[in-house]
This record gives C-alpha cells, sequence and structure tokens, in this order.
C-alpha cells in the first residue's frame, strides 16, 4: 500500500504535461506503461503495473481514479466498453458495460406532450437521462477473467485520490462553469463543485471528495454487490427519483438486476493489418472498420497527410459509415444489426466505389448490407465528452478501455461522490420515423448506441501494434480512424497521429476543429470547396485520443505512447 500511494502521489505532484521518454540511441522502449486523459490517473493505472498488475489492473485502476479526477467524462456513476488481447490468446475478448434502460423506460420518454421529440438540453439534466451504471460490473466481470492483483487493491490509488485531495484542472473548472446549474441540483455536487454563493470553485481548487472515498472503500470491500444493492443502491436510487428536475422511475429492481456482458469483438483486414473494435451496441468499431475498408483502394500513403483530396476521401468516406450507423446499429438483445453484412468485404469495397477523389457525392444515404432489415435512418443525440485509456504490461497483454458518464458531469446529479450518467439521452428520441421503427429507439431494459470505439491493431503475424480510442461523442470514430490511417499508412507516431487535426463530417456538414491544431485543416478550406464541400464549419470540440504502439523488434521491442495534446492526458511508463 505504501508503494502504490508514494508513486501516485510522486506523479500528481507535477503538472499534467506528456511523458520525456529516452530517446538516446541506446535506449530500449518501455515494456509497460499507461496512457490516458488525466496524469493522475494513468499513475494509478502505472502503479498496478509495478506492482506486478496486468494490463487490465492498470485500465480498471486508472478506470477507477478517473472517478475522482475527470468526474465530468467518466466514472464509476457512467458506463464502459473494454477490448482486451491476452497474451497468446487468438483473438480479442471485449467486454460491454454500457448502461441500461429502467424498466419503467417507454418510446415517449423523452416526446413532450404533443409527441415531439425534447430538445437535448431539457432532457438531459435530472433523473430520466441516467441510465443503470455499468461500469463496475464491466471490471468485476473482465477482473474475474484477467486480474492478478486482488480486487482491493485496484481501489487504492482512486480512494488515495479522493480523501487526501486533488488540484482541479482547467478542464475541469470549465466544464464546472458550463454546469454550475445542473450540478447544482443536488447537494452533494454543490458542496464538491460550487463555492457557497453558487459560483464554480476556481482552477486549483483543493478537492476532497469524502463520500467517494467512502463508496469506493464499501465496494472495494464487498465487491460490486456493494455497488448495485444496499445503501449506495438506496441511495441513487433516492437520488434520480425525487430530482427536482425530470425524476426517473428507476428502481431497486433495476440496479440489483444489472449485469455487464461479454461481446464478439468486431475485426476485419486492413491492407497488411487487422483491425478489432467494440460491436453492438456500439457503433464505433463497425464505423472505423467502414471508414477505413471503404479508402482501401485509395493510395492514402502516397497523398499522405498534407494534400486536401486525403481529408476529402475520409470525410466523404465518413458520410458512407455514418450513414450506414444511424440506419441499421442499436443494441442487438433487442434489434436485428446485421454485423455480418456491415463488415462484408464484398459491400464495403462497392461503398467505397462512390466515393471520388474529384469531387464530392451529391447525396448519401444507407446502403443494404447482406441481411440488412428494413431501417429509416435516424440519428442520436450524444454529446462530446467520454475518456479513452490504454495499458500493456510486461507479458504482453494490451487493454483498451472508454469510459463515459455522456456529457459533461453527465445528468449533473451527484450520489455517493460520484456523478451519474445522462446515457439515456444516446437514445434516438422518435421512436418511429416515417412509420418505420427506429433501431436505437428507447425500451426497458436496452442499452442505447454508442460511438466509443476503443480498438487494436494487429500486424500479419497477429502481432499487437496498436492499441487506441478517443473520447468526443460521435467524433470518436472519426479520431480514432485518422490515427489508424496516421500510424499504419503515414508511418506516424502515436503521438503525432493523436496530434493531426480533426475533421467529422454531420450529415452535409463538414466540421473542421478550430485553434491552433486544426490550422492545417482550416487552410484547405478553398480546395475542399473547390471538391464541393460547400457546408464548412471551423468549430471548438473537445477532441481527446489516447493511445499506445509497438515500437523495435526481437530484443529492442517495446512501446510508446501518445496523449492527445488539446487534454491534460499523459502517457507514462513503467521505468
Amino acid at each position: 500500500m505504501l508503494l502504490l500511494s508514494s508513486l501516485l502521489f510522486s506523479a500528481c505532484a507535477t503538472a499534467p504535461v506528456p511523458l520525456m521518454l529516452d530517446t538516446s540511441a541506446n535506449a530500449l522502449p518501455p515494456q509497460a506503461m499507461v496512457s490516458a486523459a488525466d496524469r493522475r490517473a494513468a499513475a494509478a493505472g502505472v502503479a498496478m503495473l509495478v506492482a506486478g498488475g496486468s494490463a487490465f489492473d492498470a485500465s480498471a485502476a486508472t478506470l477507477l481514479a478517473l472517478s475522482v479526477v475527470e468526474p465530468q467524462s467518466s466514472g464509476i456513476g457512467g458506463g464502459g466498453l473494454l477490448v482486451y488481447q491476452a497474451a497468446g490468446a487468438a483473438a480479442p475478448v471485449s467486454f460491454d458495460g454500457r448502461e441500461t434502460a429502467p424498466a419503467s423506460a417507454s418510446q415517449s420518454l423523452f416526446l413532450d406532450g404533443y409527441g415531439k421529440p425534447l430538445p437535448t438540453g431539457k432532457a438531459r439534466p435530472g433523473g430520466k437521462s441516467v441510465g443503470v451504471p455499468g461500469n463496475i460490473a464491466m471490471i468485476a466481470l473482465a477482473h474475474a477473467q484477467f486480474g492478478k492483483l486482488p480486487w482491493a487493491t485496484l481501489f487504492q490509488p482512486a480512494i488515495v485520490l479522493a480523501r487526501s485531495g486533488y488540484e482541479m484542472s482547467p478542464h475541469m473548472a470549465n466544464a464546472i462553469e458550463r454546469q454550475a446549474k445542473s450540478l447544482a441540483l443536488t447537494r452533494e455536487g454543490a458542496a464538491l463543485y460550487l463555492q457557497t454563493d453558487g459560483r464554480p470553485r476556481p482552477v486549483g481548487s483543493l478537492i476532497v471528495n469524502e463520500p467517494l472515498a467512502r463508496t469506493l472503500e464499501a465496494i472495494a470491500a464487498k465487491g460490486p454487490s456493494a455497488f448495485y444493492t444496499g445503501p449506495n443502491a438506496d441511495a441513487l436510487i433516492a437520488t434520480v427519483t425525487s430530482a427536482s428536475m425530470n425524476p426517473s422511475g428507476m428502481t431497486r429492481a433495476d440496479l440489483a438486476a444489472y449485469r455487464a456482458k461479454l461481446r464478439p469483438p468486431v475485426c476485419a483486414p486492413y491492407r497488411l493489418y487487422r483491425i478489432c473494435g467494440m460491436g453492438p451496441p456500439s457503433s464505433g468499431g463497425l464505423a472505423v472498420i467502414a471508414i477505413l475498408k471503404q479508402l482501401e483502394d485509395f493510395d492514402l500513403a502516397a497523398l499522405g497527410p498534407d494534400n486536401p483530396v486525403t481529408w476529402h476521401l475520409l470525410a466523404e468516406s465518413q458520410r458512407l459509415a455514418f450513414a450506414d450507423r444511424a440506419t441499421y446499429v442499436g443494441d442487438n438483445d433487442f434489434v436485428s444489426v446485421p454485423v455480418a453484412g456491415l463488415l462484408d468485404p464484398v459491400y464495403l469495397r462497392a461503398r467505397g466505389r462512390l466515393i471520388s477523389p474529384e469531387k464530392t457525392m451529391v447525396t448519401v444515404v444507407a446502403g443494404t448490407p447482406p441481411g440488412a432489415p428494413a431501417r429509416i435512418m435516424s440519428n442520436g443525440s450524444e454529446v462530446a465528452s467520454t475518456s479513452h485509456f490504454s495499458a500493456v504490461d510486461t507479458a504482453g497483454n494490451v487493454a483498451s478501455l472508454t469510459s463515459t458518464v455522456e456529457g459533461a458531469f453527465g445528468s449533473g446529479l451527484v450520489s455517493g461522490g460520484y456523478v451519474l450518467n445522462n446515457e439515456l439521452t444516446d437514445f434516438d428520441f422518435a421512436p418511429v420515423v416515417d412509420g418505420t421503427l427506429v433501431a436505437n429507439r428507447v425500451q426497458p431494459g436496452k442499452r442505447p448506441r454508442s460511438s466509443m470505439s476503443p480498438t487494436i491493431v494487429y500486424d500479419n503475424r497477429g502481432a499487437v501494434v496498436l492499441s487506441i480510442g478517443a473520447a468526443g461523442g460521435p467524433t470518436i470514430p472519426a479520431q480514432v480512424a485518422k490515427s489508424i490511417i496516421a500510424v499504419l499508412d503515414w508511418k506516424l507516431p502515436v503521438q503525432a497521429a493523436i496530434s493531426l487535426p480533426v475533421m467529422m463530417v454531420f450529415g452535409d456538414r463538414l466540421i473542421i476543429e478550430s485553434g491552433a491544431q486544426g490550422e492545417p485543416l482550416a487552410k484547405m478550406i478553398p480546395a475542399l470547396i473547390a471538391l464541393g464541400h460547400q457546408e464548412i464549419s471551423v468549430v471548438a470540440l473537445p477532441y481527446k485520443a489516447n493511445g499506445i504502439e509497438r515500437v523495435g523488434v526481437g530484443a529492442n521491442a517495446g512501446w510508446r505512447g501518445g496523449a492527445d495534446p488539446r487534454s491534460e492526458g499523459a502517457a507514462l511508463a513503467v521505468e
């Protein structure tokens, strides 16, 4: 315990800047590391690796620590998706900790008195948007299979951070500023993040979260039942059902019935590599693979990252992938998702042939993959938040885990010291469009569609070359696909790949990120207009990716990490 605490505090004593590695000719790359969106959470994961833990143990401790230091993005009051490659195993395993709708949820959950969809801003705050949290159940399920350290050990860094306190970061302070009204909905939220006069606490404030420390201690001692039953469950249900805005119909039975699930990963070849990600209820893995596969007939390596045609092609492929995503993907325990058809190489190549390097497609509609049911395109209302982290250990185990509470500070409700998600607003609010049932409509016990895209990439011998993922709602697949192309096609280090500008397409609207990071793309706007992209916006969005890649061969092989310069993240190695 003393070792874990000293490691944690030594990491937290410094500013959250990227790790600087020894790059001299004689230096060997690290053999184990963690990349996360907060240096203190990455340090919690590294402490597990130093203690002899697996990549899973490191990712679980990182998730728990993020519950403390990055509550605006993820935590135990939300859900997550994990793709895990065990050393020597033939294929990865994926775990679904996505939140579920309570039994009381109906198709009209987010409709007004006239049967019209509510604005997201009205649906999100309060209890109605809260799904049954899945993260604790997910890490418990994965720990039983891949954990090396005792369950309670995984919680110790987070407990130390919560009880001893930590300094509020600029990103966290910015999120509090934007969500102060929602955080005032509960006494706990106001006490933690607001001053006595209701104004946001300033950057650098010491945040001590004793309620969360006690919650984590109970779960560490008693296991996941301490979260889904007993006093914690009672407090959570009281918080959501008595909320002053949008009270929920969630019950203790909803919590007790929650189960995390093993899901088959979605995998496909891309050039000489193999891409594996999360399948439904996430659309992320399918969308990433579609974006990549639809571009295989184009020589992206020759075009390079400085060519407007490259970004035009990427935008067009996104348009096709997201049309299919919006039409066919939902929780496949409730709707038939044509996964095999959406991965079919003949289908994806045919979709790719719709893309021209010389002009934009006038209209984009969903295709008809093999086995596809009749559906109509729809769109959920994902908010750009979330957190991704990757971990590798000396044995060769690799984790890629994305966790979320949905929007910044989720529903705004706080119970037991942790933020409760607003994940149910990821459902499509309108259950029927033009007489056709929407795949991602609200149903009791259902998991809303996600864009989370935890991904692992393999070479042609089956060795892991990259673990990557991102945060940012529907921009996630775009960030991940861009980074994979940069590493595989353009041979950029993962740090440089993540740092490249982000471009996202919403329907016919092309979004380019603002600021210095997006400047190279902003300079291409005249060329993109000439290619037919008429609706272009330069917008600030909270992009945030993290990844780890394998470098070197044989005895000189190891890992190097990347953390998004737009975030407060870091890649930390075991020294």
